[in-house]
């Protein structure tokens, strides 16, 4: 067996970075005298002159490649900075951490990060590019206004809770036309239940009775203040959605025909496309097969094995919360349909529960649109809701039947009808 020698695998001249705030710790490793490695471990502030000065270091060493690992997104401007003349690699904590016993500062930090990273000893994360990190940007940004509004929607409610106005016991939307018309009145001055339930529209016309008495409260002026700032700021979050999500379609415009065929997928409209597409890009590339896509976003059972026995309890682990919030609601809209999607969705939820049927069906779409993005000439076709009674023989069905009978306690003679 050949065995290859270290200094086949080292990479020559590389450099790590231990990003912090203010100030980063870099370390760069090249050819010393003889077999020898030359180090040498430098202090930089993360200010852009700072940053070019340390670019200019690298490049008179001959750098082939840059790797950094960071605490939040201080890692952003170095990255972005360097990515265009270096190998620029991000790299994951957790895959370089210390010895146990050694002691940590931010320069042994940086030295262990560079002396890892010439072994090859590591992987570099996902990082977007450029035209995909706009777009990341917008709907990440979207959601947060998303979570925003509802959060204030939210007091809207106590609000009317705490003045006993009980109209979300009767009305499914209390933000909905007939509700916001209520609040109106509220705010002007008008007190009469009876009044104010006159104002229902469409099918809450139905609901008079119950709303006279939801409106049966001690709505105060102080309420009516607070109502009327609760409102104008759900008005103004609804509006930063409404243009945000105009700037990402102006954005998304170069990856159009992409946003078109996830858009084929049930379950996934123009905004679900534009999410995911956000988040895992159009190149698949970058993970060579579906399993890297869904392992990478943790739609995947994890494995852990000692022993010759598996460990754990086979969760997915947390991944990324935006790309994971797309594809639950997916795979939730996807459960009303009469498809493939929606009848694996409806078959797990009755033997595992909901949760597992989520994941599972969001994995599902993963791998749809991994093979989607990954083969122009590819195009979704529907299986049908009944893809699984086609292919479950009679005898099949027997069995399951049968089993199911012994585990009841039943013994079961079967005999043929005809």
């Amino acid at each position: 067996m050949d065995v290859a020698r270290d200094e086949d695998v080292v990479i020559e001249r590389v450099a790590a970075l231990d990003i912090g705030k203010a100030e980063l710790v870099c370390c760069v490793r090249v050819p010393g005298p003889g077999q020898r490695r030359s180090q040498e471990v430098r202090t930089f502030s993360t200010m852009t002159r700072s940053l070019l000065m340390m670019a200019d270091w690298f490049t008179e060493l001959g750098v082939t490649r840059v790797v950094m690992e960071a605490t939040s997104d201080y890692w952003k401007p170095p990255f972005y900075l360097l990515e265009g003349s270096f190998e620029t690699w991000l790299v994951n904590a957790k895959d370089v951490k210390h010895l146990p016993g050694r002691p940590k500062t931010d320069r042994l930090d940086a030295a262990w990060l560079c002396k890892v990273a010439e072994r090859q000893m590591l992987r570099p994360s996902f990082v977007p590019p450029p035209p995909i990190r706009v777009v990341r940007d917008l709907t990440r940004y979207r959601v947060d206004l998303i979570i925003a509004r509802t959060a204030e929607k939210q007091r809207v409610e106590k609000l009317l809770e705490d003045a006993l106005i009980k109209v979300s016991v009767v009305a499914s939307d209390v933000f909905g036309v007939s509700g916001r018309h209520m609040m109106a009145a509220l705010i002007a001055g008008e007190r009469d239940p009876a009044v104010l339930a006159d104002l229902a529209r469409g099918s809450m016309r139905a609901k008079t009775a119950a709303l006279q008495e939801a409106f049966t409260g001690r709505f105060t002026e102080h309420h009516a203040f607070l109502l009327t700032k609760m409102l104008e700021r759900i008005d103004r979050l609804t509006a930063d959605i409404d243009e945000v999500e105009a700037r990402t379609q102006e954005q998304i415009a170069p990856f159009a025909a992409a946003v078109a065929r996830l858009d084929e997928i049930p379950g996934i409209g123009a905004v679900t496309a534009y999410a995911i597409i956000a988040e895992i890009g159009v190149d698949m590339t970058r993970f060579p097969t579906p399993a890297h896509l869904t392992s990478w976003a943790r739609f995947a059972p994890g494995i852990k094995e000692s022993a010759g026995r598996a460990k754990g309890n086979g969760s997915t682990g947390h991944g990324n919360k935006y790309l994971a919030r797309a594809l639950g609601e997916a795979a939730v809209a996807a459960s009303h349909t009469h498809t493939f999607l929606g009848e694996r969705y409806r078959r797990l939820a009755r033997r595992r529960g909901r949760p597992r049927a989520v994941v599972a069906v969001g994995r599902s779409i993963l791998v749809i649109i991994w093979h989607l993005l990954a083969n122009p000439d590819a195009t979704f076709h529907d299986l049908g809701p009944d893809w699984y009674d086609t292919r479950i023989t009679a005898d099949r069905r027997t069995r399951n039947h049968v089993r199911e009978l012994h585990k009841l306690g039943y013994r079961v003679t079967l005999e043929a009808t005809a």
